[in-house]
């Protein structure tokens, strides 16, 4: 169910959060800042919901103005994009019955943002964007999870039979999907995959593993994919961003030279992922994992990412501990290729969202 009425959005307002990570970004032609986080309980667990807010000015976010939540369940690993027709899309997962939802904003510009009926699009999770190729398919990348580490007892785990990494296609912007085929990357753990496309038209798929991250490819575009191998890019298990920029370039965000989820770093390639030449420290400190990566109008690439998120704690002193922070740095490929700040709006570590005491201390959430 997607939550607009402003009176019930109130619940979900910061002062009701004990935690909240996972974030995703997107900017508007205008310039308008969407963010997306999912937050619920004391960790990820039922209860969760999905919330989406947003700017004016880069500075100043707002509450909530959407927020996805299902009663008996949890509301996940949400998603932003802006298609090809400017539309933006606000997808999220579901358990128990891991299914993917989303529901489209026709207008992210107008001064009242309103969202279409909501649609399923697959089975199991997506939490990364879409990737549209150069045949004008649209490829999104849906996982279903091999049950490993899990944050849910195992009754609550799919019921899908087949398990990998999928991609599912539209032909018809979005008002169908194709679940084509899957790549199955030794150690992968919460997939979190992207596709990119090559300059040759192979495809690239890219999943998180246990220690790094794998790669998988596609000669058929996506119907069937190579056995998955390590692809050197490292990591620390984690989320990570791949895109191809308008400049041609391929744009990464993940952790380089780390020893926890540390040094997050934007790098740049101009061979298509094979050397990557140019990287920019984008936040050396611990606990900031999570990537999501927004290509603006005025030129500059806007990256959200989440610090200490504060889930899963014994107490509300130790979340209160926690940065529980959404940020994202607002950068150029000049930036990243100089190595450090050069274009005049840039910035990093800017808040979107950050955590104080919860206002319902005396309901004790910790004893439950």
């Amino acid at each position: 169910m997607l939550v607009t009425d402003k009176q019930e959005l109130k619940k979900y307002a910061t002062e009701n959060r004990l935690w909240q990570g996972i974030p995703g970004i997107e900017v508007t032609k205008k310039g308008r800042i969407f963010s997306c986080f999912y937050s619920g309980e004391t960790g990820e667990t039922f209860g969760n919901y999905a919330m989406v807010v947003l700017s004016e000015d880069g500075l100043n976010f707002t509450e909530p103005i959407a927020v996805a939540t299902v009663d008996g369940g949890r509301c996940y690993d949400a998603c932003l994009w802006i298609d090809p027709l400017d539309r933006l899309w606000f997808i999220w997962s579901v358990m128990p019955n891991h299914g993917v939802y989303a529901a489209i904003c026709e207008e992210p510009d107008a001064e009242e943002v309103t969202w279409g009926q909501e649609r399923f699009i697959g089975y199991d999770v997506m939490m990364n964007k879409p990737t549209v190729l150069s045949t004008g398919e649209w490829l999104f990348p849906i996982a279903v999870w091999n049950h490993g580490i899990r944050v849910l007892p195992a009754e609550y785990d799919t019921k899908q039979e087949e398990r990998g990494s999928f991609v599912y296609q539209s032909t018809d912007q979005g008002i169908s999907f194709k679940k084509l085929g899957r790549a199955d990357v030794p150690d992968r753990d919460y997939d979190e995959h992207m596709v990119l496309e090559l300059s040759d038209g192979k495809l690239a798929m890219y999943v998180r593993c246990m220690q790094g991250i794998g790669v998988s490819y596609s000669h058929d575009r996506g119907k069937t994919w190579t056995p998955g191998e390590d692809s050197g890019l490292g990591g620390p298990g984690s989320r990570f961003h791949i895109r191809r920029l308008p400049s041609g370039r391929v744009l990464l965000i993940n952790h380089v030279n780390y020893t926890r989820r540390n040094n997050l770093t934007a790098l740049l390639s101009e061979d298509d992922g094979r050397t990557w030449k140019y990287q920019l420290l984008l936040d050396e400190r611990d606990n900031v994992s999570y990537p999501d990566v927004a290509v603006g109008e005025d030129g500059y690439l806007y990256i959200a990412y989440d610090r200490d998120r504060g889930n899963s704690k014994k107490s509300l002193e130790e979340a209160y501990a926690c940065a529980r922070e959404i940020l994202y740095a607002r950068i150029t490929e000049e930036d990243i290729m100089a190595g450090r700040l050069v274009s005049e709006r840039s910035r990093l570590k800017c808040i979107i969202s950050k955590l104080g005491r919860y206002a319902r201390e005396h309901e004790k959430p910790y004893e439950k």
